[in-house]
């Protein structure tokens, strides 16, 4: 299963985020010292809120947490699974006794508002006292998440990568040797995939708009390299031309496969996208979009048909930066209210910088393991369709988008406007981004 499901529900984005809107102001200003001075070789019990439910999820961090308290006999984890985003904020905000010390979210977007008020500690001071390099560590962009204006108040629990999964039947059939590797080849590809059938389709290339599943402004930016922000910390939707590049690229995609209505009445026949009737399982798309976890989850699903998987295409003026994605993941820190920061601390380094246990939990749950010596392990699932989100990770130019005092707000905020291009609402693309670029910054001067 995904780490980083939330983000993909724009409802449930935008919910997190007025909470912790309104979290950010009721903490700001609240004790952040990276330091501690509880003794780390005393009986300590600590209390370690996640977000993961699933059985098998659950399972795996167990697993992970009996190893380290065997590791450390004098330390008990207590977890909480389950815990979002809302959930955890009000802990972090009340700390005592009923609080977290050690957390978890799948919400890389929110990191920048974790820092900035102060409900995180703090960990380079950690860092420092064990020795350990982060750019030694773990991959640049997993770094760059974890951290707010030279802040580190989290470090990065696996991670997420974005590629392309295709069906190897349907490219046969149609008479294609390999997956494409340029936007172009992309709409190609697609065209020639695509069966229509009356008013919908009985087969769909590729499903490119802002309503399918995994298909967001940042999961494509990551192909083109946006520049999110300019040097003064706003907003530069309009100063990018990579970003008019994107907007134009995607409504072409729209157009080419039947226009926007047609596209939103096929969507609403899809299944759920985490159940067995997501379109691609199902065969409605021969194309996806999606991370390291659709892979397993179409084979326990049962797929009638070979499963193939790609990095997504870049633009065909980058073709030589093919290899690249969008990069995302869980993050862990501690909370600046706990009294057993050291305590706290030695769980936090086991479960992200100790090979065995990230690579053990990476295989369990399927996804991209976030240190280096994890990546290159040889106990790494060898899989080949998982092997190439490993591959993805490891790319020097796969990205993040970058972190925000406001959260994800800004990239909700060019969703909406990208989807008012793309079903045609909006036809004036420069006056577009600009009214986002006064939207964004708006809202990240309310944000403080």
């Amino acid at each position: 299963m995904p780490t980083t499901r939330p983000r993909a529900r724009a409802v449930a984005a935008v919910a997190a985020a007025a909470a912790l809107s309104l979290f950010a102001a009721a903490c700001t200003g609240s004790n952040d010292s990276g330091g501690a001075d509880d003794d780390p070789d005393a009986d300590v019990t600590l209390t370690f809120w996640h977000g993961w439910s699933a059985p098998s999820e659950v399972e795996a961090i167990e697993a992970n947490i009996d190893a380290f308290e065997k590791k450390f006999p004098n330390i008990t984890v207590k977890s909480v699974k389950g815990v979002n985003d809302d959930k955890l904020n009000q802990g972090l905000r009340a700390g005592g006794s009923n609080g977290p010390d050690v957390v978890s979210s799948f919400t890389t977007d929110n990191v920048g508002r974790f820092c900035s008020s102060n409900v995180l500690a703090d960990l380079d001071p950690f860092l420092k006292e064990s020795g350990i390099s982060p750019e030694e560590t773990f991959p640049a962009p997993m770094l760059e998440y974890t951290q707010y204006e030279g802040k580190r108040c989290a470090l990065p629990l696996l991670g997420d990568a974005y590629g392309l999964y295709y069906n190897k039947d349907a490219f046969a059939e149609a008479g294609i040797d390999a997956p494409p590797k340029t936007l172009s080849e992309l709409e190609e590809v697609a065209k020639k995939l695509t069966k229509p059938d009356g008013d919908g389709y009985e087969q769909l290339g590729f499903m490119p708009n802002y309503q399918g599943y995994e298909t967001t402004v940042e999961h494509y930016g990551g192909q083109f390299g946006l520049t999110y922000f300019d040097g003064e910390g706003n907003s530069n939707a309009a100063g990018d031309p990579n970003m008019a590049e994107l907007f134009e690229w995607q409504k072409g995609m729209v157009d080419a496969l039947g226009g926007f209505e047609k596209l939103r009445k096929y969507r609403n026949t899809f299944g759920d996208e985490w159940g067995p009737k997501h379109p691609f399982h199902t065969g409605q798309v021969a194309m996806q979009m999606d991370g390291e976890w659709r892979g397993k989850m179409a084979a326990d699903a049962g797929v009638g048909f070979e499963i193939g998987a790609a990095p997504f295409p870049v633009p065909d003026d980058q073709a030589d930066s093919y290899g690249k994605g969008y990069l995302s993941g869980t993050i862990t820190g501690i909370a600046t209210t706990s009294d057993k920061k050291n305590a706290a601390w030695e769980l936090v380094k086991y479960l992200t910088t100790d090979t065995d246990a990230v690579v053990d939990f990476a295989n369990a749950i399927h996804n991209v393991p976030s240190t280096l010596a994890a990546l290159k392990s040889p106990k790494l699932n060898d899989d080949p369709v998982y092997r190439t989100f490993v591959d993805i990770a490891q790319h020097p130019e796969s990205s993040h988008a970058p972190p925000s005092k406001n959260g994800g707000a800004f990239l909700l905020t060019l969703q909406d406007y990208g989807l008012k291009y793309e079903n045609g609402k909006e036809d004036d693309l420069t006056s577009l981004l600009e009214q986002a670029d006064e939207q964004i910054d708006k809202d990240n001067a309310q944000a403080g």
